[in-house]
This record gives C-alpha cells, structure tokens and sequence, in this order.
C-alpha cells in the first residue's frame, strides 16, 4: 500500500516537546506581567534617592533578553526534544527492522529487547513469541509437505513398479496383482481421507454441539472390536458421563484412532486397551491406556507429529498411514483442549484427553 509521505513520529514528537517547553516559558512570562509588571507605574517615578524604573523601562530592559532566552530555550528543546525521542523510539526501530527481516521470510531474526517491562518491550516480546509460534508452523508444514509428498508417492510406485513387472512377464498371476494393487490402493486412499481430515481440523471449519465422550467411546470400541478380537486383545469402556462441546464426527473420530493405534500397537496376543472416561472440574477427560512394548519419554515425544509411526511401535501388519495421533493432536486443540501422551508402566501408552467441559446451555 502506498502513502502519502509526512512527518516521522521522531519530528512530531521534537516539535511537540519544544512547543510545550515555549507554551511554559510564555506562560511564565504571562504570570510575571499578569502579577507584577502591570502593578507598576508606566513611567519612572522619582524619588529622594533618585527614580524608581517605571513599567515601559523594564519592558524595554527585560524584552531583549526575554527574546534571547526564548530563542535559546526553542534551540534547546528542537534539540533536546530530537535526542530524547530518538532514545524513546530505538526500540521501535528494532521492530521495524525485525519486522523488515520477517517480511523476506526470515523468521529465525529475533528482537530480544532488553531492560525493564515497559510497553516497547511488552510489544517485542509478543513480536518475538508470534515470531517463534509462525516459524515452528511453517517448518511443521514444510515438514508435513515433504512426509505427505513421499507418503503419496510411496503407493503410486508400488503400482507402477506392479504394473511394469506384469507387463513384462505374461504369465502372471492376475488374481495376485490384483489383490496387491487393491491394497496398495486402499492404503493410498486411507492416506488422502486422513490428509482431507486433517486439513478439515486445522480450518475449524465444524459446527459445535453436546457430546458425550463416555458414548463416544462405546461406540468407537464396539466398531473396533472385530479387529480386537482378530488380535487376541482384550477392550474395557468404562467412565463416568463426560460431556464436551464439540464436532461428534469429529471426536468420534478422534477416539475412534486412540482405541485403533491402542489396539494395533500392542502385544501381539493377550494384550489389554482400557478406556475410561471422568468429568472434573469444568473439563471432559478421555484417557486410553494400552499394554505392549516398553517406550521411552524421547519416543512417546515425537508420536504426534504426521508420519511418525515410532520403529519400535511399528507392526508389519498394520502399519497404518502415520496420521492417527497427529489428526487426534489437531483434533483436541481445535476444541480447545489438551493431549497428554506417556509412557506406561511395564510397557504401553497412556494417552489423555482432556476437553473443556459442555456449557450448561448448550444443546
């Protein structure tokens, strides 16, 4: 956008201080001549001694230097007034340039003002937390665009590399190919369903209403119970009504890929998922605990973040799209609420939810 050129805040502020030092130096005069000289007589007045000045001669004698003064004290101020806005806008010109710097893309640039809390520095440090926020956003996209790129790029190969090895061999097993190129596909079309999902979450874009999480629960563990049953793993629902304001595809899916990952990242045979659910004080807790291998803290860290499956979590047969937990992060924090992920004790996970609890009004 382009302006219309004017004065800088630095000259306004010079102008401003030397005015408002002439305007006390007037009014200082003004007193004096309001509160003596008017009192005085307009001509000299003799006496014994000899005369008393009159009001015309201390005019005449106090007007040049009056005039001198006032000169000095404009030059004064014009140049104390420069100096000390200088000094006030420094902090101003290091958001500016901070600002410059993030405006070519630069994120990493810093202000880091330094001395006591006052309002430039208030406005540096929210400069340089929104800083610090975009460049994580933008390295996690950067990060996601390039995971999402060879996730998507990982099953097209696969079909390719199927297709040229049946072209070349004409006794090939068609029922075979054709199997593999349906998983294949399958996989590729869970992948872009979980990025559509994702990309849905990260808009907001969703309507709120009264949820009950205990429900949503039962429902997601009584979808998931043939693949449970399928892996020898035993599922237990219990809890206490949990409302929460809320999308219910939404949570439903969000619950629905806690028990899945607990389920598929567990002991092979006899392993156990737990879901229960509580309400506390104004917030809806849903926690999802899994038996299986031991994990550590570092690990558990990085599970949330897309395409992050954990090599020691991985399971050949069902390694899943590596979306699960980051749509449950991005779920939870379009509600406004919180995701606690850790280890848990002789193997497992222990994942908490925990939204804020359904107003009294709402329906």
């Amino acid at each position: 956008m382009t302006r219309e050129p004017g004065l800088s805040v630095r000259l306004k502020l010079t102008l401003s201080y030397a005015g408002f030092l002439m305007l006390a130096v007037a009014l200082l005069l003004a007193v004096v001549w309001v509160f003596l000289l008017r009192y005085l007589p307009a001509d000299a007045t003799p006496t014994l001694g000899g005369y008393v000045p009159g009001r015309d001669d201390l005019i005449r004698a106090f007007a040049p230097a009056a005039a001198w003064a006032l000169l000095f004290i404009l030059l004064f101020g014009l140049l104390g007034g420069w100096i000390l806005a200088g000094r006030m806008l420094a902090p101003l010109a290091r958001i500016t340039a901070a600002t410059r710097h993030a405006e070519t893309g630069s994120l990493s640039h810093r202000i880091a003002l330094e001395g006591r809390h006052d309002e430039f520095r208030e406005l540096a440090d929210a400069f340089d937390a929104m800083l610090a926020r975009l460049e994580t956003q933008v390295d996690e996209q950067r990060r996601f665009a390039a995971n999402a790129s060879h996730e998507l790029r990982t099953p097209l190969a696969i079909s390719q590399a199927l297709l040229e090895v049946a072209r070349e061999d004409p006794d090939h097993d068609t029922g075979a190919l054709l199997e593999r190129l349906s998983a294949v596909n399958t996989r590729a079309i869970e992948l872009t369903e979980a990025l559509l999902v994702l990309s849905r979450v990260e808009q907001g874009s969703f309507a709120r209403e009264r949820v009950d999480l205990s429900l949503l629960a039962e429902e997601a563990t009584e979808t998931l119970l043939p693949l449970a049953e399928q892996r020898g793993i035993d599922v237990e629902t219990s809890g206490d009504i949990a409302p929460a304001d809320g999308s219910p595809a939404l949570l439903l899916q969000m619950t629905t890929n806690l028990v899945q990952n607990a389920i598929v990242h567990n002991h092979a045979h006899g392993g156990s998922v737990r879901v229960t659910t509580s309400a506390g004080a104004g917030t809806s807790i849903l926690t999802v605990e899994n038996t299986g291998e031991p994990l550590t803290p570092e690990l558990v860290a990085t599970l949330t973040e897309p395409f992050q499956r954990g090599s020691e979590r991985l399971r050949g047969d069902h390694p899943g799209v590596g979306l699960g937990l980051a749509i449950v992060q991005s779920i939870v924090r379009a509600h406004g609420g919180s995701l606690r992920l850790t280890p848990r004790d002789g193997g497992g996970l222990v994942v908490a939810v925990q939204l804020p609890a359904a107003s009294s009004g709402s329906g």
